[in-house]
């Protein structure tokens, strides 16, 4: 009795783990998608504190008269 089950259960089988991979990839990308920047941003928060590059210039003001302030 156990190999009775036939094609259409054969078949229901297929479809349901069908959906299930193509959930379990659907959810796979949405969580690429959605987890990628909470990763990327603050470590380009720490590359700019550790090179630097995040420093504001210090800039002279050129007056009309040519003078620096």
């Amino acid at each position: 009795m156990e190999g009775s089950v036939g094609p259409l259960g054969t078949l229901w089988v297929g479809l349901g783990l069908g959906a299930f991979y193509l959930a379990l990839t659907w959810i796979n990308v949405l969580l690429g998608n959605f987890l990628t920047p909470l990763f990327l941003i603050p470590l380009t928060w720490l590359q700019d504190a550790v090179t630097g590059h995040g420093r504001p210039v210090a800039r002279e003001t050129v007056r009309t008269d040519g003078r620096t302030r």
